[in-house]
C-alpha cells in the first residue's frame, strides 16, 4: 500500500460501501445478509460479494443460524474483532494515552503518562516511547497490528508530514513550523503505516464512531477553547486542506491591541488551552494568603506545582478559588461555543480533552452560557455533554480513523 492511498480523504464508492457494510456489522452484528441488504437498499447478491471478500480477509466471521419462519435459515454474520488490531495515541490536556484496540474498538492494552511540558520534538519522542511500550505489552498481537493512529495538537500538513505547532515565545504565541516527519519515524521504526490527525478531529470522530450512534449527524467536539472537531451530515469536516476546526484568530504583532474581557468583539483571540484557568487561579492565590493555604492543603500542592488536576480536585471539595476560576472559564468556553452553535447549528456539542473532570457545575455553566448567547432557535434541541470516552477519546479516535482505512480495504 502506498502512503498516499492511506492518507486520501475521499473514498471511492466501493470503499464507502465496504465501510458502511462493516460499520453495520460492528454496530448491529450478528446480522444476516438480507438484513444488511434491506438497511442499505442494495440487492443481496451485491452484499454477498462484499461479504465473501471480507470473509477471505478474516474481517467477518459467520455465526450461529438465525431462527427462520420457513425455508433455509440465513447465516448470521459478525465483525471479527480479532481480524486486526490498531495502536492509537492521543495527547490530552493533562496526559498522553496509548491504546491497542481491536476492530470493534475494544481496548486490549493501555499505557499513559503525564502530558509532557516540552517542545513538539520531545512530545514526539514521548509518543514513540508510548508506542514502544504498547508493543512490549502486545507481543501476542504483534503480527496482527495493522497501523498506528496519532492525535496531536496543531495544524497537520498531510502532504509533507509537517506540523505547525503552537509555541509560546516570551509573552506571545507563534505557530512554529516543525519539520519532524513523525509518520516516517513511526513507519521506519515499527514498520507500520501511520496516520496523523489533529487531536480534536480525532476525538470528534471517535466519539461518533464508538458512542454517539449513527442518528447524530452534526456534532462539534470542543477539545479546548482553542480548537474543535466538526462533523457535518455524518462526515468529519476538515476543510479544503485539512485545517478546519481552529476557532481562534491571532496576530502576535497586534497582541497589545487585541486584549479583551468577556463578550468583547475580540473574544475570538487565541487562549491558553486550559482556558486561562491556571493563570487566573495563580493570580487569586497570590492575592489571598488564607485562600492559598486552604487550596494548597486541599490539593497537596504548592505555588510552583499545581495544574488543572489540582484545580478540578479543589472544585470538587468546594474550594472558593477553584469554583471562581472554573465559573469564569465555563463562561469563556460557553461564549465561544455559542458562536459555533450559531454558525453550524449542531445537534450535540461534546466537551472533552480533560475538561470532563471539571464536574457537573462547569458543564451546567457552559450550557447556560450558550443558551444566553446563542439564538434560541439553535439551542432548543441542542445537547451539550461531556465526552463519554473521556481521556481515551483522542487515542480511540485516532485508532478508529485507521480502522476505517482497514474497512475501506486500504490496509
Amino acid at each position: 500500500m502506498r502512503q498516499g492511498d492511506f492518507y486520501k480523504e475521499k473514498y471511492s464508492e466501493k470503499e464507502k460501501r465496504s465501510i458502511e457494510i462493516l460499520e453495520i456489522l460492528r454496530r448491529r452484528g450478528p446480522i444476516s445478509r438480507p438484513e444488511i441488504s434491506k438497511e442499505m437498499g442494495i440487492n443481496v447478491v451485491t452484499i454477498s460479494n462484499y461479504i465473501d471478500d471480507f470473509l477471505h480477509h478474516k474481517l467477518v466471521s459467520e455465526k450461529e443460524l438465525d431462527v427462520s419462519e420457513g425455508g433455509r435459515r440465513p447465516t448470521l454474520l459478525d465483525l471479527n474483532p480479532q481480524g486486526g488490531y490498531v495502536i492509537g495515541v492521543g495527547l490530552n490536556l493533562m496526559n498522553m494515552v496509548g491504546l491497542l484496540v481491536d476492530l470493534k474498538g475494544n481496548i486490549i492494552t493501555k499505557a499513559q503518562i503525564a502530558r509532557p511540558k516540552a517542545s513538539v520534538s520531545e512530545i514526539a519522542e514521548c509518543m514513540l516511547e508510548i508506542i514502544r511500550e504498547i508493543l512490549r505489552r502486545s507481543k501476542d498481537y504483534a503480527l496482527s497490528i495493522k497501523g498506528v493512529g496519532i492525535g496531536i495538537a496543531g495544524l497537520i500538513n498531510k502532504k509533507n508530514w509537517s506540523v505547525r505547532w503552537p509555541q509560546k515565545l516570551e509573552d506571545y504565541y507563534t505557530y512554529a513550523s516543525v519539520d519532524l516527519p513523525m509518520g516516517e519515524l513511526i513507519e521506519k521504526e515499527f514498520n507500520l503505516p501511520a496516520l496523523i490527525e489533529n487531536d480534536a478531529t480525532c476525538a470528534c470522530f471517535g466519539e461518533h464512531w464508538l458512542d454517539l450512534g449513527r442518528e447524530l449527524k452534526n456534532v462539534i467536539y470542543m477539545f479546548s477553547g482553542v480548537g474543535c472537531g466538526i462533523m457535518i451530515n455524518g462526515e468529519i469536516y476538515t476543510g479544503a486542506h485539512g485545517y478546519a476546526g481552529e476557532v481562534s484568530i491571532y496576530n502576535y504583532k497586534e497582541e497589545d491591541l487585541f486584549n479583551c474581557n468577556l463578550g468583547h468583539g475580540c473574544f475570538l483571540k487565541r487562549w491558553e488551552t486550559d482556558l486561562g484557568i491556571i493563570q487566573d487561579a495563580a493570580i487569586l492565590l497570590e492575592g489571598d494568603a488564607q485562600a492559598a493555604a486552604r487550596f494548597y492543603q486541599t490539593t497537596s500542592s504548592d505555588r510552583q506545582h499545581f495544574g488543572l488536576k489540582e484545580v478540578f480536585s479543589a472544585a470538587k471539595a468546594h474550594d472558593a478559588v477553584a469554583l471562581t476560576v472554573l465559573n469564569t472559564a465555563a463562561k469563556r468556553l460557553g461564549i465561544k461555543i455559542a458562536y459555533l452553535v450559531n454558525l453550524l447549528n449542531p445537534e450535540v456539542v461534546v466537551i472533552g480533552g480533560g475538561f470532563e473532570e471539571a464536574g457537573p457545575e462547569f458543564l451546567n455553566k457552559v450550557s447556560s452560557t450558550v443558551k444566553e448567547w446563542a439564538f434560541r432557535e439553535v439551542t432548543e434541541d441542542l445537547k451539550i455533554i461531556y465526552s463519554s470516552l473521556r481521556e481515551n477519546a483522542v487515542a480511540l479516535g485516532a485508532a478508529s480513523l485507521v480502522t476505517q482505512k482497514i474497512f475501506a480495504g486500504l490496509l
